[in-house]
């Protein structure tokens, strides 16, 4: 029996482990932290749901998600779940920022005196917004509109990329590919007669209005 490439499977890389675990250099994942990390935006990486042909990037500049995190805790007071959470909900599930972003901003913010533990019960106790945070949002109102906007247009996308048509049709496709080129005896001709119709629907597709 004959068996063809999962042709939505890219090449497989074999994994060597440090010495001390599953790590790039060994001891386990890392996560950046401190306020080196929340100033320069590092760990933008997948919690954050997002990429492209040019590679994932973050959805904000690290000040600007200081903004976008000290508008949500003016709104309300919230822990650092909590502000994950509620990015997720704005965008769709379009962004998700991961806790090595959060929690170094929350330090910084408090660092800058722009919020502070909430008086509440229990020992988790949440971020609220002190007077600096709120003259901070103040000033900076017409950026704040504007990263907000642009969660609402990521939610948008998200809504016309990732539904359930959109799935189901995808779907579909992977298991009528799958279905035809992975019998015995398929010849050269079909396979790129396949790659050719899968080119010009890409085609097709990329000219919609």
């Amino acid at each position: 029996m004959r068996f063809f490439p999962n042709p939505f499977c890219g090449r497989m890389r074999r994994h060597h482990p440090g010495p001390h675990g599953d790590g790039p250099h060994g001891g386990g994942p890392r996560h950046g932290g401190g306020r080196h990390a929340a100033e320069s935006g590092w760990g933008h990486e997948h919690h954050e749901r997002r990429g492209g042909r040019g590679g994932r990037r973050g959805v904000f500049e690290a000040s600007e998600l200081r903004l976008v995190l000290l508008r949500l805790i003016a709104d309300e007071p919230r822990h650092g779940y909590d502000l994950i959470r509620a990015v997720e909900e704005l965008t769709g599930g379009g962004y998700v920022p991961s806790p090595g972003v959060i929690y170094p901003t929350l330090s910084l913010l408090e660092e800058m005196g722009h919020i502070a533990k909430a008086d509440a019960e229990g020992a988790r106790k949440p971020f609220a917004v002190t007077p600096d945070g709120t003259a901070q949002l103040a000033q900076d109102a017409a950026t704040v509109e504007a990263l907000f906007a642009r969660l609402a247009t990521l939610a948008t996308r998200r809504a016309h990329t990732d539904g359930a048509p959109i799935r189901r049709a995808m779907e579909n496709l992977k298991a009528v590919l799958m279905h035809r080129l992975g019998r015995e005896g398929v010849d050269a001709d079909t396979v790129h007669a396949a790659v050719s119709i899968l080119d010009e629907a890409a085609q097709r597709i990329e000219r919609l209005p």
